[in-house]
């Protein structure tokens, strides 16, 4: 028979599995508490949070939560770290983990309902942030109409220039 503690645990799973998009499975098997307040600390700065939590109850909050992909990556000690930005969590997870690479490994995650292997999150976390994407987008998308306003001006001004001259010219003359 369940707790309420536990239904209380499941909750609190749901909601942080359903209020991000971004979901990170690494084992924390070998880090002692220090270690990892000292990873739960630098991920906090990039708006990351690591939860370590029972394979169980996150099992039940991931089938509540419609992220059954979530659930391969759950064996043994289990850390997620939730966040929006998918390269941006991916990033600060394995910034925070690099001084511990020899015992803790990232299994994989769930970015909104796309599963990646470890491999895949490692690829995330090369990718420049969303915003800096959105930004590129629309600098590829203005730069066309950049080129073809200052197309059109030339030739305007380039009008301009030749009607000076013959008037300079003409002035000259008379």
């Amino acid at each position: 028979m369940p707790t309420e503690a536990k239904r209380e645990t499941v909750k609190v799973l749901r909601e942080a599995l359903e209020q991000n998009q971004t979901r990170i499975v690494s084992s924390y098997r070998g880090l002692k508490v220090s270690e990892i307040g000292d990873v739960r600390r630098s991920l906090r700065k990039s708006d990351v949070t690591l939860t370590v939590a029972k394979n169980r109850l996150m099992r039940i909050a991931a089938q509540e939560a419609g992220v059954d992909e979530l659930v391969p990556f759950l064996r043994g000690s289990t850390a997620i770290a939730f966040g929006d930005d998918p390269s941006v969590t991916a990033k600060a997870l394995l910034e925070a983990l690099r001084p511990y690479s020899k015992t803790v490994a990232i299994r994989g995650g769930v970015v909104g309902t796309r599963p990646f292997d470890a491999e895949g999150v490692q690829r995330l976390s090369i990718l420049p942030s969303r915003e800096i994407l959105l930004a590129q987008l629309a600098g590829g998308m203005a730069a066309p109409i950049a080129t073809l306003g200052g197309l059109l001006g030339a030739n305007l001004r380039n009008l301009g220039y030749a009607l000076s001259q013959v008037r300079d010219q003409k002035s000259a003359a008379a």
